[in-house]
């Protein structure tokens, strides 16, 4: 599937904060724990609790959200297909930033290992 610049547009105009409910929600429901999803957040982003706290309150848009993290330097390695969109294609950095969260969170909710999900053994670059 190929975004669009609508697609693009609505993603940076959405908020953490209604989009992180449903994380919970999905990871909750398949056994996996609210302390996993914010190690898998703090691993893509660097936000800690209390930062990710402060995101929610202040409804900071996924571009404000993209914008001031600092992006794990292994998260290119994030790949496959998540809601329709192989990550890897997406030309839109913001919206390629938010595909890889949705992956990392639909990988803990399907029962990844925690290893795996943050790609502790990266393969060589040979």
């Amino acid at each position: 599937m190929k975004a669009t610049p609508d697609h693009h547009a609505r993603i940076e105009k959405m908020t953490f904060a209604s989009v992180y409910p449903h994380y919970v929600t999905k990871v909750e429901k398949k056994g996996r724990s609210r302390e996993e999803l914010h190690r898998v957040i703090e691993w893509l982003t660097g936000y800690d609790e209390d930062r990710l706290q402060t995101i929610i309150d202040e409804k900071q848009t996924f571009a404000t959200f993209f914008r001031n993290a600092r992006l794990n330097p292994n998260a290119h390695l994030i790949r496959g297909v998540i809601c329709g969109y192989r990550i890897e294609e997406i030309d839109n950095p913001l919206t390629r930033q938010v595909r890889y969260l949705d992956k990392l969170v639909d990988e803990l909710a399907r029962g990844r290992k925690m290893d795996k999900i943050l790609r502790k053994n990266p393969p060589d670059a040979t």
